[in-house]
């Protein structure tokens, strides 16, 4: 990877891999992870064509690529940012490699139901020529080529587990399935851990850096190996004992093949799933969604999650964005003096001011 908008890509890369092992430098410098990015950079851009039709905004890679080389050429990444480009078919594209349809809009992309019975899970397989699983691969070297050493392009967001039955069956639908046709369901589950790195490990080797290191989508997380956020957004549904059964197993199966693995936490209807989630040894770190019109995680309501995902030696990845730069500071320092800087990462928004920008940057030396 070139240092073509990052001054040092290797320190961020060994950054990354304290945070990961929780391991700190023992240095007076050694400080938490920030991603810090702000406006105001100056350099050469290109015009970009706008999608005229959502299904281009997501399938137009030149456009993505050039739209997102705009994009580092006016911002600073700064602290521990770095440039990623993702190229998702929306939220658990392994629906689409299975068999699902893609209903695009220019938020996100939907999955049409495609099993009208819970039996039908045992049916899906592996199919090399499946159009959207040639396409996705396709568009991973384009993006590769394009972004030409400069930045990363991220591992797209496959998902799995029980998220990829729902997209499958639909959420009402695979909530009765559940109740009915539990071993259906069992064996759903395993059927798609049994896939999920047949994805997985393509796209790792056609996206990796010459190092081994990668990215995976939207949550700015980098690592040497394979890496990866992991998931069960269908778990605000279920009770602790079925997240038991059905999903902790195959996320301790998923995090051992991975060599780091965040887990994505969405929302106040998920946490009473962290105890389960802290019993899964494999697992690095969480990152905590407050949930829509919810205070930021700053939040001291929120502290009982990260005093669970301490006390199990796991990192945490914390985004700040109520009020403005010194609210986003207080909080940071708050959470430091907490839980210490080792194993903490700070996710901030855009800076407008890069004179404030760079006083975060220097917040815990």
């Amino acid at each position: 990877m070139r240092n073509t908008y990052v001054d040092n890509w290797q320190l961020i890369k060994d950054r990354f891999e304290q945070w990961w092992n929780r391991v700190s430098w023992d240095k007076p410098t050694d400080k938490p992870l920030m991603r810090i990015v702000a406006t105001g950079k100056t350099g050469k851009t290109v015009p970009v064509e706008k999608s005229r039709e959502p299904r281009d905004k997501y399938l137009n890679v030149s456009s993505i690529l050039a739209d997102f080389r705009n994009y580092c050429e006016t911002h600073y990444f700064l602290g521990d940012a770095f440039p990623a480009v993702d190229i998702d078919l929306g939220p658990g594209s392994m629906a689409l490699y299975l068999g699902g349809e893609p209903g695009f809009s220019w938020d996100t992309v939907w999955y049409k139901e495609k099993c009208e019975s819970p039996l039908e899970f045992d049916t899906l397989h592996y199919d090399e020529n499946n159009p959207w699983w040639m396409l996705h691969q396709k568009m991973a070297k384009e993006a590769t080529a394009l972004a030409a050493g400069d930045f990363y392009v991220t591992i797209p967001d496959i998902i799995e587990n029980l998220d990829i039955l729902s997209a499958l069956r639909g959420p009402q639908n695979l909530c009765y399935d559940i109740l009915d046709e539990p071993e259906a369901i069992r064996r759903g589950v395993e059927i798609i851990d049994g896939l999920y790195f047949r994805y997985y490990d393509r796209l790792y080797d056609l996206l990796k850096d010459d190092d081994g290191s990668s990215s995976y989508t939207v949550f700015s997380i980098l690592g040497k190996g394979r890496v990866a956020k992991v998931q069960c957004d269908y778990c605000a549904l279920i009770s602790p004992e079925m997240f038991r059964e059905y999903v902790q197993p195959s996320l301790r199966k998923q995090c051992r093949n991975l060599v780091h693995s965040l887990y994505h936490l969405d929302g106040p209807d998920a946490i009473k799933h962290v105890p389960a989630l802290m019993e899964i040894a494999e697992l690095d770190a969480l990152q905590w969604t407050c949930g829509a019109g919810k205070p930021d995680g700053g939040y001291e309501k929120w502290y009982p999650i990260y005093d669970q995902v301490r006390a199990a030696g796991k990192g945490l990845w914390i985004q700040l964005y109520d009020g403005g730069a010194s609210d986003w500071a207080e909080s940071a320092k708050r959470l430091v003096k907490r839980y210490g800087k080792t194993g903490m990462y700070f996710i901030f928004p855009q800076f407008e001011n890069l004179n404030e920008a760079r006083k975060m940057v220097n917040l815990f030396d």
